[in-house]
C-alpha cells in the first residue's frame, strides 16, 4: 500500500540530501514529477538536452538531473567520480537510458552489443555507490508503436526488451551486488504497459504515470524512514527486540515442558491403570478415572495458551505480511452492493409478532443493515470521497438502534 506524501512529508524525509537522476528524456520527467513533490510550484523549464539543478534552500535539499542519453564512457566518468571522492557523492541516485541508442543507430545489433559492453563497465562503480548511497536503476518503459514519429519507428518493444533483459542479467550477476544490490526499478514499466497508450507521443508516458512513478521512488525511500501507518510497502521488517526474543524462548521451553510433563504423566497413568488379582490371577478394571493433573502442568498449559495468544498478536502486527492495496472509489463498487443488500432485504423478510411501530426486532435489525452499509462504504473507499458524506447520516440509525436497545421494554 503506498502513503501519499505531501510537500511537507518529503521535505522532512529528504532534508540535507542529495539526489541525482541521471540518464535520458525520460529520465528528466522522472525528475520533474519528483522534485514536484518537493515543491509543488516548479515548472518544467530549461534546456531539455542539458543538466538541470534544483535546490530547496528550507530543508537544505538538493536534486540534479544530469543529461546522460546513453550508457557510455562519458556516464561512466561521471559516476566514477562519484566513487573517487573528487565529487561530493549523491545519497541517492536514480540512473536509466536506452532509446537514444536505439534510435542514434538504428536499433543495430551491434548497438546492443556495445550497451551491454558498457553497463558492464558501469556496474562495479554502481554497486560500490550501493554500499553506502540509494542507487536505483529505472528500466526502460514500453513504447506505443503506432504513435511513434518516423525518427523513432527504430524504438520498438521488442528491442527495449532486450535492452532491459541486459540490464537486469549485468546488474544482478555480479557476486559483489549480493550485499550492496542496485535496485532495479521496474514498476515504472508495468505501469507503461497499462498507460503508454495515453501519451502523446508514443515513447514519453502521460503525466498522470509519471507523478505515480515518482510517488513510488518516495515510497521506496522514504517509507523506512517515515514510517507512515498508510505505506506498508517498500519497509522492511523490523527485527525481534530483546523481549521479544526473551518472550519466545520462555513460550518455547513451556511448551516443550508442558509436552514432556504431560506426556510422562499420561504413561505413568496407563501402566497404573490396569491391575491384576493376585488371588484370582484376573484382571482387575478399575473405576474410570482421569489421570490427575499436577500443579505445574497447569500451569504451563497456562502459559502455552498464552504463549498462543501472543504469537497471534505478533502475527497480526506483521502489516507487511499480508498483502493490502490502496482503495481507489468507483461508483459501481459502491452501489452495486448496495443495491445488492436491498434486493435481499426485499426478499428475506419475516413477519413480526409485535404491533408497534419500531419495536425491538425493527431497531435490531435496522442496527444490523446499518453496520453492513457503513462498512460498504469505507471498504469501498466512499469515505474519502467529500460529496459522499451525506451517507453519515446512516451513523444516525445507528446510535438510534443503540439507544432503544437501553430498555427491551421501551421503545421511544
Amino acid at each position: 500500500m503506498m502513503h501519499k506524501y505531501k510537500n511537507s512529508e518529503a521535505k522532512n524525509c529528504l532534508i540535507d540530501k542529495h539526489i541525482v537522476f541521471i540518464g535520458d528524456s525520460r529520465i528528466r520527467q522522472l525528475f520533474y514529477s519528483f522534485i514536484k513533490l518537493i515543491n509543488p510550484q516548479v515548472k518544467e523549464e530549461g534546456n531539455k538536452h542539458g543538466n538541470i539543478p534544483f535546490e530547496d534552500k528550507s530543508a537544505s535539499i538538493k536534486v540534479d538531473f544530469l543529461w546522460y542519453p546513453e550508457v557510455n564512457g562519458s556516464m561512466r566518468q561521471r559516476i566514477k567520480s562519484w566513487t573517487e571522492g573528487s565529487v561530493a557523492k549523491p545519497h541517492i541516485i536514480v540512473a536509466g537510458a536506452a532509446t537514444w541508442s536505439i534510435k542514434i543507430h538504428n536499433g543495430s545489433n551491434e548497438a546492443l552489443t556495445q550497451y551491454k559492453i558498457n553497463i558492464t563497465s558501469i556496474a562495479p562503480l554502481l554497486e560500490k555507490l550501493a554500499k553506502s548511497s540509494d542507487v536505483y536503476w529505472v528500466l526502460q518503459d514500453p513504447v506505443y508503436e503506432d504513435m511513434l514519429s518516423d525518427s523513432r519507428k527504430m524504438i520498438t518493444n521488442e528491442k527495449i526488451d532486450a535492452y532491459n533483459e541486459a540490464a537486469v542479467r549485468i546488474l544482478n550477476s555480479s557476486s559483489r551486488n549480493s550485499k550492496a544490490k542496485v535496485k532495479l526499478f521496474s514498476v515504472s514499466k508495468l505501469i507503461a504497459q497499462e498507460t503508454i497508450m495515453k501519451s502523446a507521443d508514443g515513447l514519453h508516458l502521460p503525466e498522470s504515470s509519471r507523478d505515480t512513478n515518482a510517488m513510488i521512488l518516495m515510497n521506496v525511500y522514504c517509507n523506512k524512514i517515515m514510517k507512515p501507518i498508510d505505506g506498508s510497502c517498500c519497509q522492511p521488517q523490523p527485527p525481534l527486540t530483546l523481549i521479544q526474543k526473551l518472550a519466545f524462548c520462555f513460550f518455547t521451553f513451556s511448551i516443550i515442558g508442558y509436552l514432556i510433563i504431560s506426556l510422562i504423566h499420561r504413561n505413568n497413568f496407563r501402566k497404573n491403570k490396569s491391575c491384576t488379582d493376585l488371588e484370582s490371577g484376573e484382571e482387575k478394571k478399575p473405576a474410570i478415572s482421569t489421570p490427575n493433573v499436577s500443579t505445574l502442568e497447569m500451569l504451563l498449559h497456562s502459559f502455552c495458551k498464552l504463549g498462543l495468544i501472543m504469537t497471534y498478536f505478533y502475527l497480526c502486527d506483521r502489516a507487511n505480511l499480508f498483502m493490502k492495496e490502496n482503495k481507489f472509489y468507483t461508483h459501481s463498487s459502491f452501489f452495486i452492493p448496495i443495491v445488492y443488500i436491498l434486493v435481499l432485504g426485499v426478499f428475506y423478510t419475516e413477519n413480526t409478532k409485535e404491533t408497534k411501530v419500531l419495536n425491538r426486532e425493527q431497531t435490531d435489525e435496522w442496527k444490523g443493515w446499518m453496520q453492513l452499509v457503513i462498512l460498504i462504504y469505507h471498504i469501498s473507499g466512499a469515505s474519502t470521497v467529500s460529496h459522499l458524506d451525506f451517507i453519515c447520516f446512516l451513523k444516525v440509525g445507528v446510535q438510534f438502534g443503540y439507544v432503544t436497545s437501553k430498555d427491551s421494554t421501551n421503545v421511544y
